[in-house]
């Protein structure tokens, strides 16, 4: 029987449809200006990573030979060519957003982006004293010229390209000027701010930019010199490739092998100031040895994520009003956090309730003199990290403290190997990756002994370990002392810890080795009850959804009549809406003030309802080369308080864009317009009503009565297939 072949969308291009999404947030004018100002500088920081990352590793594919691309099932020159486009019509869209609706708003509210050339006497003043004190010492010009090797632009770092020409006076011996020459010079933005705040009228607000200031004082720099002007340039490159997210077993193999001789740091993107002279272009291409597919016109700055720290002027009304975290009805005014959870699961939802709480988890757990040990998985931890200095003090308090510490995190690998050996240094046993696969999924474990026996207190999350991200990152947490879902935690350390090579498991829902698996039968089930008559249906909320196999499961459920809703913030290769494939699936994807991060997959199972979170989104990385964790949620308060929150969420009527099948970011129509609000919003304040009722009754013991019909039976992760 012939494979049916199915549509999907192109995973990059997908991606860039998601950041635009982000870039209609700083094009709403129901958004406070400075957030506009912060989308611009997410929109920006975004487009970075994804020229570090994916256009890097797109750009090394080219160099393969002809076999090996014809089994990529892609283009890659083709591809690159539309990304350039697209990217190109997006960053027009965004000069236009900040130049004619965001800046005249700023000047609207008193403040003023002020440039070299318009200061006033008393302004220049101060920022030539500011940066002979703050700024002169940390400038070290590079020039350019025939016999000189150009310098190595670090990835990231913003420079200016100043046109010199040499004055007349210090031509010595006959010797002829040429007609121009080129300095390089790195703006120190990692060291000084990038805004300084200049002196104003009252009621008004001037600020200028470090590359202006650098800009004002470029006859300090250059005395012999006459500085024409100076261009903003930024080199974007990536040290590593990051195909294994796609490709495996041999394939995988034959791209490694035809691409190790390629030179680290390939350059994927040279962005330069369109103002700059194409005599000035020519001589940089030459001298960093650039092709025409390298450099893309950009505006007067760059790195414009530097924004996302535009100085806080006291301005009222600019920014969010604030949504202060919120504490659970079922810990507030208890002395015990572990007492509470030993009765009843817990389930907080990340930025509205208090991720202190996940520390007070910790600190307790610390103290107690009945704890034994504690265990962890660390992926990204804030950079001053309560979490980490509980277990610091836990270990030095006599705990056998074991963390696993994911060093394979990208662009958290050195603050991740910071922190394990300071954790080292404190008794912490530490251990690190696994060969071939990313710890990925977010547990911890506090054992205590109680009445002469070990008892489990198990916390499972969607996000990281991070307070910083769990400010802006909506996640959901899960306390619980479930007996069995606790021991196969526990059974999950030891396998990470090396000493078994399985983990049984019939609650928890592990990748790499079941969770495919076991999410195709929790879709099949669907597929059932609507072959029967019955109702089939589902809702799944996700960041990305990327997987193949996933997704032609969908397109099966849809074709037999099963209802299907997805909630998915990012990529998303599944089209929807498609006579024959794909029209019972409706998407939306949903931008707002948080980051949508929580992944929820939700069954209808014809009325006996199952609730799952996990760490793993539908794309292949997650499901076959990391280990994950999807754990039920067995509590019906829980499992109502979910459905409340999908439901709001595919129902937002001002947040959600409607993905369709030609990825035109609608926003979504609510019936009820006068009534729309975000869901975000709406979450918060369903969680606030509940946060304010009285517990008067215990809820029921979590899992004890609540089997669901639907098991992993006797599923095992084994060390055998992957080390």
């Amino acid at each position: 029987m012939k494979k049916r072949r199915y549509r999907y969308f192109n995973r990059e291009l997908s991606w860039l449809a998601f950041n635009h999404r982000v870039l209609q947030e700083a094009m709403d004018p129901t958004v406070p200006l400075f957030e506009r100002l912060k989308f611009l500088a997410i929109f920006s920081n975004n487009l970075d990573e994804f020229y570090r990352v994916r256009v890097a590793s797109l750009k090394s594919l080219l160099n393969l030979k002809k076999k090996v691309k014809h089994k990529l099932e892609i283009d890659p020159g083709k591809l690159l060519d539309r990304i350039k486009k697209v990217v190109h019509m997006q960053q027009e869209e965004f000069g236009r957003v900040f130049g004619t609706q965001v800046l005249p708003e700023l000047n609207s509210h008193g403040v003023y982006l002020v440039n070299e050339k318009e200061l006033n006497e008393a302004q220049r003043t101060f920022v030539q004293d500011y940066f002979r004190k703050h700024v002169e010492a940390l400038i070290s010009p590079v020039f350019l010229g025939k016999n000189k090797e150009a310098p190595f632009l670090q990835n990231k770092s913003l420079y200016l390209v100043a046109k010199l020409h040499v004055k007349r006076d210090t031509i010595r011996d006959g010797a002829h000027a040429r007609a121009f020459m080129l300095a390089i010079l790195e703006m120190p933005s990692q060291h000084t701010p990038r805004f300084v705040v200049l002196p104003y009228g009252e009621g008004t607000h001037g600020v200028i930019l470090l590359d202006d200031i650098v800009r004002v004082c470029l006859p300090e720099i250059f005395p012999n010199h006459v500085a024409a002007d100076a261009y903003a340039i930024k080199l974007t490159r990536d040290a590593d490739l990051h195909i294994e997210d796609e490709f495996g077993g041999d394939l995988l193999d034959k791209i490694i092998t035809g691409l190790k001789k390629r030179k680290t740091g390939v350059t994927s993107r040279f962005l330069y100031d369109s103002e700059m002279p194409r005599k000035v272009l020519n001589a940089l291409m030459k001298s960093f040895s650039l092709k025409n597919e390298d450099v893309v016109p950009g505006a007067r700055y760059h790195n414009f994520n530097d924004f996302i720290n535009f100085p806080d002027l006291g301005v009222s009304g600019l920014s969010y009003p604030s949504l202060p975290p919120l504490s659970h009805s079922l810990v507030a005014g208890r002395n015990s956090l572990l007492d509470v959870i030993r009765n009843s699961d817990i389930a907080l939802h990340y930025p509205y309730h208090q991720f202190d709480t996940v520390v007070r988890f910790l600190e307790e757990g610390s103290q107690d003199p009945h704890t034994t040990s504690i265990q962890i998985t660390l992926y990204r931890v804030a950079s001053d990290s309560r979490i980490v200095k509980s277990l610091i003090n836990a270990a030095l308090k006599g705990k056998t403290v074991t963390a696993f510490v994911e060093v394979k995190a990208r662009f958290d690998e050195e603050s991740n190997l910071q922190w394990a050996e300071e954790m080292e240094k404190a008794g912490v046993k530490v251990l690190y990756s696994l060969p071939g696969l990313k710890v990925h999924a977010k547990m911890c474990l506090v054992t205590r002994t109680e009445s002469g026996k070990q008892r489990n207190y198990l916390y499972l999350s969607t996000g990281n370990f991070n307070e910083k991200t769990a400010r802006v990152y909506t996640d959901l947490g899960l306390f619980t002392s479930h007996e069995q879902l606790a021991g196969e935690v526990s059974s999950l350390f030891k396998f990470l810890e090396g000493t078994i090579r399985k983990v049984h498991s019939k609650h928890m829902i592990i990748a790499p080795t079941h969770m495919r698996k076991t999410f195709c039968k929790l879709v099949d089930r669907e597929i059932k009850h609507s072959r029967r008559g019955a109702q089939g249906s589902m809702i799944l909320k996700m960041n990305s959804l990327e997987d193949r196999e996933m997704i032609a499961k969908l397109y099966e459920a849809s074709t037999a009549g099963v209802n299907i809703r997805l909630i998915v913030r990012g990529i998303c290769c599944l089209v929807p809406g498609v006579k024959g494939m794909s029209e019972n699936i409706k998407v939306v994807s949903i931008v707002d003030r948080f980051l949508e991060h929580a992944r929820i997959y939700a069954f209808h199972n014809n009325g006996r309802e199952q609730y799952f979170a996990s760490s793993a989104d539908l794309m292949t990385r997650n499901l076959s080369r990391r280990v994950e964790v999807m754990f039920p949620i067995y509590q019906d308060a829980i499992k109502g308080e979910l459905k409340a929150m999908l439901e709001l969420q595919f129902g937002d009527g001002v947040k959600a864009r409607t993905i369709d099948k030609h990825q035109t970011n609608s926003y979504k129509k609510s019936k009820h317009k006068s009534r729309s609000v975000s869901s975000q919003v709406a979450t918060y304040d369903l969680l606030r009503q509940a946060s304010q009722k009285i517990i008067t009754t215990q809820r029921e013991t979590p899992g004890h009565n609540h089997r669901d019909e639907f098991s992993v039976p006797h599923t095992t992760l084994s060390t055998e297939q992957y080390i």
